[in-house]
């Protein structure tokens, strides 16, 4: 009897110590999808429920070492890229990406945390635009992100068509803009709506789910990549894992952990 290779799935990323985003909250993710997880940590930061109050940022040569041995040893199906707080790190990242051939790369350009901590600096984010985004597979930022790196104010459809347009110029194949509460007061079949949308070269899909009006959303961006990249690492195609990923983190939201005095982080519900 053969048994097939378990998909490892990579995340190069920070550390939450609550547990709720980052690489911990990628690993579950990976875990819920039968996926192998492994992990090299960017920056140690200092967090919680309620907020970033600091951080410590790993040099290139310490993320490189953490990733070589994972590579050597297990191979990697899929790569998912947070936090990359710095120029360094960043052309690390992309030499690693491009001099072992890895595949199936989703990028989550993160850049300031939900309670407002800068995590990236505007010559670190330019050089992940251009060093990252042509070796992904798929881009993901939400509202604040995509207009961080476009230069554009997203007030309509149109603008969000333009901004998915500058970011497939910057490189990226394919782009996931996530709505959140951009869309809340539209509806669909009589629902409130959170929609994102999947912008390819055949065109933009719109992914709905009912808006759930909560504060339990820590981690959900970081959730989202690391599902995205477990179905690719599986051997699905692009529309399907992000269609998959974006009913999980519905389902995760839908159970939160309840933890905290802030944010709670979302539940990891098992695929």
């Amino acid at each position: 009897m053969t048994n097939a290779k378990l998909p490892v799935c990579l995340t190069i990323a920070g550390l939450d110590p609550s547990g709720g985003a980052g690489v911990i909250a990628d690993i579950k993710t990976f875990t819920a999808f039968g996926c192998f997880g492994t992990a090299a940590i960017t920056s140690l930061t200092y967090q919680n429920t309620v907020g970033v109050f600091g951080a410590e940022h790993q040099s290139a040569d310490c993320v490189r070492r953490q990733v070589l041995p994972v590579i050597e040893d297990l191979g990697v199906d899929s790569v998912k890229t947070g936090m990359l707080p710095t120029v360094e790190v960043i052309v690390e990242t992309a030499q690693l990406i491009a001099d072992n051939r890895l595949r199936n790369i989703v990028v989550d350009p993160v850049v300031r945390s939900t309670s407002g901590f800068d995590l990236i600096n505007g010559e670190a984010l330019s050089e992940l635009i251009r060093l990252l985004f042509p070796l992904s597979n798929l881009v993901t930022p939400n509202i604040p992100e995509t207009e961080r790196i476009t230069g554009i104010s997203i007030e309509s459809e149109i603008d969000l068509d333009d901004a998915a347009d500058v970011i497939r110029s910057m490189g990226a194949k394919n782009v996931l803009i996530k709505g959140g509460h951009f869309d809340r007061d539209q509806t669909a079949g009589g629902l409130r709506i959170a929609r994102d949308r999947l912008y390819t070269g055949n065109g933009k899909l719109y992914l709905d789910a009912e808006y759930i009006d909560t504060t339990a959303t820590h981690g959900t961006g970081c959730t989202l990549a690391a599902a995205v990249a477990a179905n690719l690492a599986q051997g699905r195609g692009l529309v399907d894992s992000v269609r998959i990923a974006k009913e999980y983190v519905d389902r995760a939201i839908r159970t939160p952990t309840n933890l905290g005095n802030g944010s709670s982080p979302i539940g990891f519900p098992r695929n």
